[in-house]
C-alpha cells in the first residue's frame, strides 16, 4: 500500500457481516440443542441458521476483496467467526450423539491451536487465511450441513465420509499453517525463508 492510499475503515459492510456471523452462533446452538436435539422442525431451523451464517462468510469475503475493504481486523475476525460457528456445530452434534467426541476435540484442538498461533505471529505479520484453509472451511461446512440437516438415514454414510475428508483437510492445513509461521518468523528476523 502506497503512502497516499488510505487504509479502509474497520467499520465497513464486510466486517459487519462477519459480526453478524458471530451473532448467529448462539442462535444456531439454541436451535440445534432445543429439546433433545432430534426434533425435525428445530433441526431444519438450525440448518437454516447455519446456512445463513455460511452465506455471510462468502459474501463478506467477496465484498472485502471487490470493494477494497480488506482490513487486518477482518483478516483476524473472519477466521474467528468461522471457528466459532464450526465449533458450536461440532459441539452440538457431539452433545446430541450425532458425532464422536474425539472428532470434535481433535478439530477444535487444531482450530484453537492455529488461532492462538496466528495471534502470537501478529508481531511478525498477519497470517491471512490460506487457500487450503478456505477449502477446509468449505469441507467442514458441507459435512456439518449434512449432519445437522434431518435427512434420510441413507445419507448418513455420505455425511460421515464428508466429515472424514473435512478432518483430513483440517489436520493437513494445520501443519501448513505451522510451516507458514516458521517461514514468517525467519523472514521477519532477517533470515531466509525455508
Amino acid at each position: 500500500m502506497s503512502a497516499t492510499t488510505t487504509a479502509p475503515s474497520n467499520w465497513n459492510i464486510a466486517n459487519a457481516l462477519t459480526g453478524l456471523r458471530i451473532a448467529l452462533v448462539p442462535l444456531f446452538a439454541f436451535l440445534m440443542l432445543h429439546g433433545d436435539g432430534h426434533e425435525t422442525s428445530w433441526r431444519i431451523a438450525a440448518t437454516v441458521a447455519f446456512g445463513a451464517a455460511i452465506i455471510t462468510d462468502r459474501i463478506d469475503g467477496d465484498l472485502a476483496r471487490s470493494r477494497g475493504l480488506v482490513t487486518d481486523l477482518g483478516k483476524i475476525a473472519d477466521p474467528i467467526a468461522d471457528k466459532a460457528l464450526i465449533g458450536a456445530a461440532l459441539i452440538s452434534l457431539s452433545i446430541i450423539g450425532a458425532l464422536w467426541w474425539w472428532v470434535t476435540v481433535l478439530v477444535l484442538f487444531r482450530e484453537l491451536g492455529i488461532t492462538v498461533m496466528r495471534f502470537f505471529m501478529i508481531r511478525y505479520g498477519v497470517m491471512a487465511a490460506s487457500r487450503g484453509g478456505k477449502v477446509k472451511t468449505v469441507a467442514q461446512s458441507f459435512a456439518i450441513m449434512l449432519m445437522v440437516c434431518p435427512l434420510p438415514s441413507v445419507v448418513e454414510p455420505v455425511a460421515f465420509v464428508a466429515m472424514a475428508v473435512a478432518v483430513a483437510l483440517t489436520l493437513g492445513t494445520g501443519l501448513d499453517y505451522v510451516f507458514q509461521a516458521v517461514r514468517l518468523r525467519r523472514t521477519a528476523r532477517g533470515g531466509t525463508p525455508a
